[in-house]
């Protein structure tokens, strides 16, 4: 009851007129933009690869470094615009601290799980002839598809762990850190990839199912 309490009375102390709070915003919503236009970008035109003179890996490599800056840069514009908002004493409380601190691990495991999974999945990683290399970053995109989708952790417990995690980290550094914007914003990160996956999902079924068409075909006669 103290912490919903604490939550009604600082719930609207956001400074709407700190240029961070905006810069953080277009950060989180830009990211999943980018990728998926560049991706989709790649996928048609083979632009990435032919700029890395044919190699699929170098230009995946390349794609996922860029979306790794990105996204290094989203958290700490986050970061930086939590320092310009007003900050919420109550959430300092142990139950609330315990729980940023819960927030926190549980989506660093998902997302640190999403690079290196046991097996591999049915998109979004790069794989190479002997083994799956830490690079879960929109593969399919380039050609590079799995035989089947993962069943092991985290996949076995969450459909889009690094996503999900990405948010949870989000929300625990907010708990953490007593900021009413930083919640706002973490749901923001929420919303913003529940968005990315309805676009991003139906198009990476597509290449699949013109894949499996394709295996079902067969090599033509020439």
């Amino acid at each position: 009851m103290e912490l919903l309490q604490c939550f009604k009375k600082s719930a609207l102390d956001v400074d709407l007129s700190s240029p961070w709070f905006w810069i953080s915003v277009f950060s989180i919503a830009f990211n999943p933009f980018f990728w998926n236009v560049v991706a989709r970008r790649e996928y048609k035109t083979k632009v990435i690869t032919k700029f890395f003179k044919g190699n699929r890996y170098s230009g995946c490599y390349a794609l996922a470094a860029v979306i790794q800056t990105l996204g290094a840069i989203r958290f700490l514009t986050f970061e930086k615009a939590m320092l310009h908002q007003p900050k919420a004493e109550c959430f300092q409380m142990l139950f609330t601290q315990v729980a940023a601190y819960v927030f926190f691990v549980v989506g660093f495991t998902l997302v640190m799980a999403s690079f290196s999974p046991s097996e591999s999945p049915g998109h979004s990683l790069v794989k190479t002839k002997t083994r799956s290399t830490p690079m879960r970053m929109l593969g399919d995109y380039f050609g590079i598809l799995m035989d089947a989708r993962v069943i092991s952790f985290p996949f076995n417990v969450n459909d889009d762990p690094m996503y999900n995690g990405t948010a949870l980290m989000s929300l625990g550094t907010a708990l953490w850190s007593s900021s009413p914007a930083g919640i706002y914003l973490s749901g923001f990160v929420h919303l913003v990839y529940r968005i990315a996956l309805a676009f991003e999902g139906p198009f990476t079924s597509e290449i699949y199912r013109k894949r499996d068409e394709s295996r079902k075909a067969g090599p033509r006669d020439s």
